[in-house]
């Protein structure tokens, strides 16, 4: 009875050390990425909230710059949806920035950031109106390259953030499943 008792709290202890191991080991591994790694990520068309601001920023100045200079009853209206654009980026950066710096620990239990990565699908979808918006208005102007190029240079970047929201719910997690499961 006595041995049996002994091989059962070893193999306990056995067990708890693996888990111990097998979750530092983990942690040590998300832990130890290079900046090496994360440029290529970059490259990749991983999303960096400091990058999305810039390249929206630009597209926001280059888009009123168009405006102004395009002829005809359009400059208004791109100029509205410039605006409408440059507010959404804050929400957008605001939940890349609270997904990216979410606690590595956190999210291999209970999985990745749901509601925010919900604002950020839901930003997207306001973004591809607005893109869909921006089509519908220069098919009556005539010089309209710049504003067709900011607007390929929007579905880049919508095309990084929709890589992204994917590669996060993809995430393994030991209870992710149980979250997802409340929150539905």
């Amino acid at each position: 009875m006595q041995k049996i008792k002994n091989n059962s709290l070893f193999i306990a202890s056995l067990v708890l050390a693996i888990v111990v191991i097998f979750s530092l080991t983990s942690f040590t591994v998300a832990k130890s990425e290079t900046s090496t790694e994360k440029n290529i990520k970059n490259q990749t068309g991983q999303v960096n909230a400091e990058e999305h601001r810039s390249n929206v920023a630009n597209f926001v100045q280059t888009l009123l710059k168009a405006a102004s200079s395009t002829e005809g009853g359009i400059g208004q209206q791109v100029r509205v949806i410039a605006q409408q654009q440059n507010d959404s980026d804050a929400t957008s950066s605001k939940a890349i920035e609270k997904i990216q710096s979410r606690n590595k620990i956190k999210t291999f239990l209970i999985g990745s950031d749901y509601k925010n990565l919900g604002a950020l699908r839901s930003e997207m979808v306001k973004t591809r109106n607005r893109i869909d918006q921006l089509n519908r208005v220069i098919q009556n102007a005539t010089d309209t390259a710049e504003i067709q190029t900011q607007i390929q240079t929007l579905e880049q970047e919508q095309t990084k953030i929709e890589n992204f929201i994917k590669e996060q719910e993809g995430k393994f997690s030991l209870f992710g499943w149980l979250v997802k499961m409340f929150n539905k």
